[in-house]
């Protein structure tokens, strides 16, 4: 037996118990396992997306310094919050 046959015969075994509990077919399994790969992937790509732009961003250097983060966030929960620190600052 070709190491993919036993692969897709160990799929399949695993498969029969789910679909009994979840009264669904195998098919039905399978298409929802598909489908929620197809989304996850989707996902991953919106994401890899963003990151591609903020790197651009920072590479035209839309940043700002360690010190306005680190005062911003030090401020809040106080009475007096300091406004979210804007690029170049």
């Amino acid at each position: 037996m070709s190491p993919q046959s036993d692969s897709s015969q160990k799929l399949k075994k695993a498969f029969r118990p789910m679909a009994g509990e979840q009264r669904r077919t195998k098919s039905w399994l399978i298409n929802e396992a598909l489908r929620k790969y197809i989304q996850h992937q989707e996902q991953e790509q919106v994401r890899w997306q963003g990151t591609l732009v903020a790197m651009e961003s920072v590479a035209q250097g839309h940043t700002m310094s360690n010190e306005a983060v680190h005062s911003w966030l030090g401020s809040w929960g106080d009475s007096e919050e300091l406004p979210s620190p804007k690029a170049g600052e």
